[in-house]
């Protein structure tokens, strides 16, 4: 296996659906039909700071269901980064597995020359202060609108790239992949149809966010995903597993954050510009999740950076567990050719690969205080299962990976 490339993807698949399916075959298409694919995947928490629909553990295994090979999982204070602190988190894991060669990942141009372009823009030392530049000329502007704006003072129109979101995750996985010192090649594959957190138009594949409110509302989906995948997901229907919504865990998030010492919340990530007291005033007071988000929000931060914020108070996450990239790579899921690879990387890796939970007792104390953060957010997350005896405590310690 050693000399065919290996396939690198960052996804949260929540759920997996068929423009997931569809880029893993764009990707094979490229580079070639047999090459092994390893997917970085969120956890049971999601970029935007919601709950997934579904575990981590059904996730990862309708993605090696539908496709993938091996998926390993990216520990939450990544998961619930800025796009740069979660691109910095999946390709880190990725790189220090020592057989990932490409890195694959959907944008909307479709064109990388255009991505890196722009990326070798951003690690320039120089253009920090040119964005600061325009955050104070224009009082107010978002970070990404400023950011933008250095941009195009530089490579003029190539600059509204940096108005779609997958584009914006494109630039950074290659930020990361410079500034990691990574020898992974990177690949996209153009997306087509509804796009990311957007409602269908009717054309191409439908999104996971209106695969999700089909979810919410009691449709069933079994047209939006692969049969494989929706396989997994009826199971875990049928268990009272999924899916889980956000009203199923507003209750125990909230009384986390009532809880928490008011000192805690400088400490969580982007805190700035008095952000975190805001927060912390909306979280000791308000009545639900959308009136902290309400309470919270200003003109210059984004909503999405916000509700980060409040899951990671809820969860226990703060700044400095992100600085640097994952110490280890957990399994969640393999199939044959999946462990093949997992094979290899146990003489190339250069992190732990933990496919024993109870292994991480040996490891060092970063290690272990990480996998303990991460088992207690799915302590939190089964409490939004509908079936009561599956919301017992301490499964993240008692799940081995899915061999298919």
């Amino acid at each position: 296996m050693s000399d065919l490339s290996v396939i690198g993807i960052v996804g949260e698949y929540n759920p997996f659906h068929y423009g997931h399916k569809h880029h893993i075959a764009e990707t094979k298409k490229l580079l070639g039909e047999d090459c092994p694919v390893v997917c970085a995947m969120s956890g049971d928490f999601i970029q935007r700071g919601e709950a997934a629909v579904y575990s981590k553990f059904a996730r990862a295994e309708a993605a090696v269901m539908s496709g993938a090979d091996l998926v390993l999982e990216l520990p939450l204070p990544w998961t619930l980064s800025s796009a740069e602190g979660f691109a910095r988190g999946a390709v880190g894991l990725l790189g220090s597995t020592g057989v990932v060669t490409h890195l694959s990942f959907g944008s909307e141009c479709g064109e990388t020359e255009i991505l890196e372009m722009i990326a070798e823009t951003l690690i320039d030392p120089l253009i920090g202060a040119q964005i600061r530049a325009e955050l104070s000329a224009d009082e107010g502007i978002p970070f990404a609108v400023a950011r933008q704006r250095a941009v195009a003072k530089r490579l003029g129109e190539a600059a509204c790239q940096l108005e779609t979101p997958n584009n914006i995750l494109a630039v950074e996985y290659i930020k990361a992949i410079y500034n990691l010192g990574l020898n992974i090649k990177p690949v996209t594959v153009q997306r087509f149809g509804s796009g990311h957190d957007k409602m269908s138009d009717g054309t191409g594949h439908k999104s996971a966010a209106e695969i999700r409110r089909s979810l919410s509302s009691g449709s069933d989906i079994s047209g939006s995903v692969p049969d494989s995948a929706y396989a997994v997901y009826r199971r875990e229907d049928k268990l009272g597993r999924g899916p889980v919504m956000a009203d199923a865990l507003e209750s125990a998030i909230l009384s986390r954050l009532r809880m928490l010492p008011d000192g805690f919340y400088e400490k969580l990530p982007d805190a700035a510009e008095g952000l975190h007291n805001r927060i912390c005033r909306a979280a000791k007071e308000e009545c639900s999740i959308d009136a902290i988000l309400a309470a919270s929000k200003s003109k210059r931060y984004a909503l999405s950076r916000i509700r980060r914020m409040v899951m990671c108070a809820a969860l226990g996450i703060t700044a400095d567990m992100a600085a640097d990239t994952p110490p280890y790579a957990r399994v969640l899921a393999a199939n044959e050719r999946g462990c093949a690879l997992l094979r290899e990387m146990s003489g190339r890796a250069r992190i732990p690969i933990i496919t024993k939970p109870a292994d991480v007792k040996n490891y060092d104390t970063d290690c272990r205080r990480l996998f303990e953060l991460c088992s207690s957010a799915h302590d939190l997350y089964v409490l939004g299962y509908a079936a009561q005896q599956e919301r017992r405590g301490g499964a993240d310690w008692r799940t081995s990976p899915k061999i298919i």
